[in-house]
């Protein structure tokens, strides 16, 4: 049966106490990060990963990352690091960055289909910080079934994840939401594979000539934003006024509203006429616009 402990606060030792001994029987728990809350097992202890794959519902084929306590342990799990990749570990840990390493050789572990390769994380929780130290390094996925939203509170993790998991830290609400921004140093060049928390912005603030196969898409969600603004934006400042005035003179002009100038029409009746297109297809800012031609 799982038990939930509270991981906020001053009175955190049961709460430690339960995760470490839970970590160390090869059971999962599930704990609060900077990002969204993450399902975790000891990762030298393959059976122990191999369930947190099976409580997720995934395959080998996505191995979980790997969550340290501080910066200093990339060595230890990690070989031929790219200076680039160090400013940047050392710019964002703690923090919502997750890089992906060749994985030292001499590491007994077996965390799925990896191809020689470990992400690694520092998250920006200290109680979290504090639990990885006792462990030691620790698989850790999102607290979610495959393909469901990632959990934000201990409860969403609960609900998805149920008795898999031995003991959940409930650390209230989490104040990220997004997940990390996953960086590749496998190659000459770090490469963003996941936009996430930091923007490739932020990433090229530290290494300018970062690359990625997702940056067109950033761009085009960028620029979605301004066009359906720009109605808005080009709609002439004395408009709104023109059209308060049929309002105060409603009872006299009823009668004629069909004579009116299409963009001195009231609203209802500019609703009206809209109910000729369909609504999705044109922001609300454009109903007006839409009544002069019918008229």
């Amino acid at each position: 049966m799982s038990e939930r402990f509270d991981f906020t606060g001053d009175e955190l030792a049961p709460a430690y106490r339960a995760a470490v001994d839970a970590i160390e029987a090869g059971d999962l728990v599930v704990l609060p990060t900077d990002t969204v809350y993450g399902l975790a097992a000891d990762a030298f202890k393959s059976d122990a990963v191999q369930r947190l794959l099976d409580a997720k519902g995934r395959g080998r084929d996505m191995p979980p990352p790997v969550l340290i306590s501080v910066v200093e342990s990339l060595d230890a799990l990690a070989t031929d690091v790219p200076d680039t990749g160090r400013r940047l570990c050392e710019e964002f840990w703690p923090g919502p960055l997750t890089v992906i390493c060749h994985a030292q050789g001499s590491l007994m572990w077996d965390l799925g289909d990896t191809q020689g390769t470990v992400a690694l994380r520092v998250p920006d929780h200290e109680n979290t910080r504090e639990l990885l130290s006792r462990t030691g390094p620790l698989a850790v996925s999102s607290a979610n079934k495959s393909g469901q939203p990632a959990a934000l509170d201990v409860y969403d993790a609960e609900e998805q994840l149920q008795d898999a998991v031995a003991v959940y830290l409930d650390g209230g609400m989490s104040t990220g939401g997004q997940p990390s921004t996953i960086v590749d140093l496998t190659g000459d060049i770090p490469h963003v594979v996941r936009i996430g928390a930091l923007s490739m912005q932020d990433i090229r603030k530290i290494v300018p000539e970062a690359t990625t196969d997702l940056e067109q898409d950033e761009k085009a969600e960028d620029e979605e934003k301004p066009a359906e603004d720009k109605p808005a934006e080009d709609k002439p400042a004395d408009e709104k006024p023109v059209d308060e005035k049929p309002a105060e003179d409603k009872p006299a002009d009823e009668k004629s509203i069909e004579d009116k100038p299409a963009d001195e029409e009231p609203t209802e009746p500019a609703a009206e006429a809209s109910k000729e297109e369909p609504v999705d297809e044109k922001p609300a800012d454009d109903k007006t616009p839409d009544v002069r031609p019918a008229d």
